[in-house]
C-alpha cells in the first residue's frame, strides 16, 4: 500500500513540475511572439509636393496616355540607425520613375505624380519606410 500511495504522489508531482514548464515555455512563447509582430502603415500624397509644373492644353484630342510608370526607394532602420532622410526618398524614388519613363527623344509628358509611402514597424527593433512615385505618360500626336 505505501508504495503505491508514494508512487501516485511521485507521479503527481512529476505532472505538476511538467504543467509548470509546459506554462513557462507556453508563456515564453507567446512573449516571443508578441515581440516579433509588427505593424505598417500606409498614406497616400497626390498633391504636387515634387513642385514640378508644366503647362499643357489637354483641351484638343491630339495626345493618348501611354502607361502608367513608378519608381521607389527604401530606407531600413535598425534599433534606430541607418537609411536615408524622408526628402532623399522622395528624390531618389522620382529619379528611379523618370528613368523607367523613357521620356528622350520624344513628345511625351508626365501627369497626375502621386506619391506614397509605406512603413514597416517593428517596435522597437526594425523600421522600414518605402516611398513610392508613379505617374502617367502622355504621348502627344501632333
Amino acid at each position: 500500500m505505501n508504495f503505491k500511495k508514494y508512487g501516485y504522489f511521485w507521479l503527481t508531482n512529476l505532472m505538476s513540475i511538467m504543467k509548470a514548464r509546459n506554462l513557462k515555455t507556453l508563456s515564453l512563447i507567446l512573449f516571443c511572439s508578441f515581440l516579433m509582430t509588427g505593424c505598417g502603415f500606409h498614406s497616400a500624397m497626390v498633391d504636387n509636393i515634387n513642385n514640378t509644373t508644366t503647362n499643357v492644353d489637354l483641351s484638343k484630342k491630339n495626345f493618348k496616355v501611354v502607361e502608367k510608370v513608378s519608381g521607389f526607394s527604401t530606407a531600413t532602420y535598425v534599433l534606430g540607425f541607418g537609411g536615408i532622410a524622408n526628402k532623399s526618398l522622395i528624390e531618389n524614388a522620382k529619379a528611379k520613375m523618370l528613368e523607367n519613363a523613357g521620356l528622350i527623344g520624344g513628345s511625351r509628358a508626365i501627369i497626375n505624380m502621386t506619391t506614397e509611402s509605406h512603413v514597416t514597424l517593428v517596435f522597437p527593433i526594425f523600421y522600414q519606410k518605402t516611398i513610392t512615385v508613379s505617374a502617367y505618360i502622355v504621348e502627344f500626336t501632333e
